[in-house]
């Protein structure tokens, strides 16, 4: 193009080239405007579906599955024919939808029972024909899972619906919690009704305190003892009413201090009246941690009625009392030693025995120090390990449980007979008897007793003793040699039918046994000095005679006749 003449033409009509130029001018400005206009458009374009692609990433990953139905955009007059049915992955997997998230609501109903299916198509209806919401619980039938499901109806401002909505939860693990906890809640609601039965039926009053030993529960025996039948059991802890003694003072609040404060159980004897009676109670205060926490320490009390127990101490002291009285009385030496060890009781007797000033026994000394006291006096047993014998000694206390006896051979010549029993409050009591004169005769009588017995071994004639129990007692040699008795036999003690029995054989030929035995027994039971001759023609001629001794025995002498005579039977 030709420079110059577009020059010219400019100069020929320069408000052409004016108007011209302006058209260009504002074209461009247009253009730029709407390249600016679609720009603005792909970003905004670009950023809805970076969100529609984020929201639907955030369905994706949500633990519940949804089921849509979505609603044409266009106006028509039913929507509803229109509906696209939309399942979501996540209700696939959950469901194990064979055609994933292709498949129609009809699929996602046939994992439900046939009743369940009846109330969803319902709760579905409503929500497609009112937009009626609901929440519910289903159960599975292929695995027994329990899913809620929710229906919702989602609209535009202008009132446009976009969709209906079901979302599917797994509730399982809630559900079977839940049912966990509820068996649970009942099992413990059980065992609570069983605490408070236990605790109403404890025949005697308890209660608890909290850490400021404030009353906070309590059983019906406890409100028995208040005699407020008119208030309530929560006027009775908001107004911390406790049980009081004789001078209306509470019987444990400074015993419930004292176990708190120290955090050891405090016991104590308390006594109050109830229907016009004393009654004698033993309360008790027992700490311990709430919860486990070293900090809170709370008391549990009670009250145990001990009238009876009481009453039995009194009189067991009564009569321990008296019983000791008539023991220091007795000539034998007694004395009791506790479980400590020392001496609680002595008598007059026990004094003189082993020489000791009654200054020193009011002393209450020990066990111990008592042996030392009389092995001094050359008063114990002589024993080569005087240490290992005191020890022993000493072991008595926590070794004897029932009465034992022994005796005690003293350097000066005397024997004392010891019983050692164990006291019935603890301890043991010691009773000491001086048996030297009774052993010197019970020595001088045995000596004689066994004279007396070579006296009648060595006799011609069979001897046999019955002592006063019937019993075959002693027989001699000439007794065996005469009978041909067997010893065995007759060291079996057998009674005098028994003995004359063994003599049968002799009087085989001699007539009736029975008559014969007879007659021998009437003539030894009438202790007559008649004698009675018997004839055997084994033994030939005998003669019987009895006598009785002076402890009651009786003794039978068998003599034999070396002439034979006639028989007075």
């Amino acid at each position: 193009m030709d420079i110059n003449l577009l020059i010219n033409m400019y100069y020929a009509a320069p408000e052409l080239w004016y108007g011209i130029g302006a058209c260009i001018l504002l074209l461009s400005g247009i253009a730029f405007y709407q390249l600016f206009r679609i720009l603005k458009l792909k970003q905004k374009n670009y950023f809805l579906n970076r969100d529609r692609e984020r929201y639907a990433e955030t369905l994706y990953a949500s633990r519940d599955g949804y089921f849509a139905f979505i609603y044409p955009d266009q106006k028509i007059n039913d929507p509803r024919k229109q509906i696209v049915e939309r399942c979501s992955r996540r209700l696939a997997v959950m469901l194990n939808l064979s055609e994933g998230t292709k498949s129609s609501f009809d699929e996602v109903l046939k994992n439900f029972y046939k009743e369940d299916v009846k109330k969803i198509q319902k709760y579905i209806a409503m929500l497609k024909d009112e937009g009626v919401s609901f929440d519910d619980e289903f159960v599975l039938k292929n695995n027994n899972k329990f899913m809620k499901l929710s229906g919702s109806r989602i609209n535009a401002f202008d009132g446009n619906i976009y969709c209906d909505m079901i979302w599917f939860r797994d509730v399982s693990y809630e559900t079977n919690k839940i049912a966990k906890l509820e068996h649970e809640k009942e099992l413990a609601s059980a065992q609570l009704v069983q605490m408070e039965d236990l605790l109403n039926n404890i025949p005697y009053p308890v209660w608890l305190r909290d850490e400021n030993l404030k009353l906070k529960m309590f059983n019906k025996k406890y409100a028995e003892y208040l005699n407020t039948s008119s208030k309530s059991r929560e006027e009775i802890i908001e107004e911390g009413i406790e049980i009081n003694g004789i001078n209306g003072e509470s019987l444990t609040q400074n015993l419930a201090f004292l176990a708190h404060s120290t955090n050891r159980q405090k016991k104590k004897n308390v006594s109050l009246v109830k229907n016009g009676q004393r009654i004698v109670m033993e309360a008790t205060e027992t700490p311990f941690h709430i919860e486990n926490s070293l900090d809170k320490i709370s008391t549990v009390g009670a009250l145990i009625d001990i009238t009876e127990l009481d009453d039995l101490k009194r009189n067991l002291k009564i009569h321990e009392n008296t019983q000791l009285e008539i023991f220091g009385t007795l000539g034998t030496a007694f004395a009791v030693f506790n479980q400590h060890e020392k001496l609680a009781f002595y008598n007059k007797a026990f004094a003189t025995t082993w020489k000791l000033d009654s200054v020193w026994l009011e002393q209450q000394p020990l066990y111990s120090a008592f042996l030392d006291v009389i092995r001094e006096k050359r008063l114990l047993p002589e024993v080569s390990d005087y240490t290992a014998f005191k020890k022993n000694e000493q072991e008595n206390f926590s070794r004897i449980i029932e009465p034992t006896e022994d005796r005690l051979y003293l350097p000066n010549g005397k024997t004392f007979r010891r019983v050692i029993a164990p006291h019935h409050m603890g301890g043991l009591v010691f009773a000491y008897e001086d048996i030297t004169d009774r052993i010197a005769t019970t020595s001088a009588y045995n000596e004689l007793l066994k004279l007396q017995k070579e006296m009648l071994e060595n006799l011609f004639d069979a001897v046999l003793i019955f002592g006063s129990d019937g019993a075959l007692a002693f027989y001699n040699q000439s007794y065996i040699k005469l009978w041909k008795s067997d010893r065995i036999f007759l060291d079996r003690r057998p009674n005098l039918s028994e003995v004359l029995d063994s003599q049968k054989r002799f009087f085989a030929k001699e007539g009736n046994w029975k008559d014969i035995k007879k007659n021998i027994i009437n003539h030894i039971v009438d202790m007559t000095n008649k004698r009675l001759t018997l004839y055997s023609d084994e033994l030939g001629s005998i003669e019987i005679l009895s006598c009785t001794l002076s402890d009651g025995s009786m003794m039978i002498t068998y003599q034999k006749n070396e002439k034979p005579v006639n028989s007075t039977l």
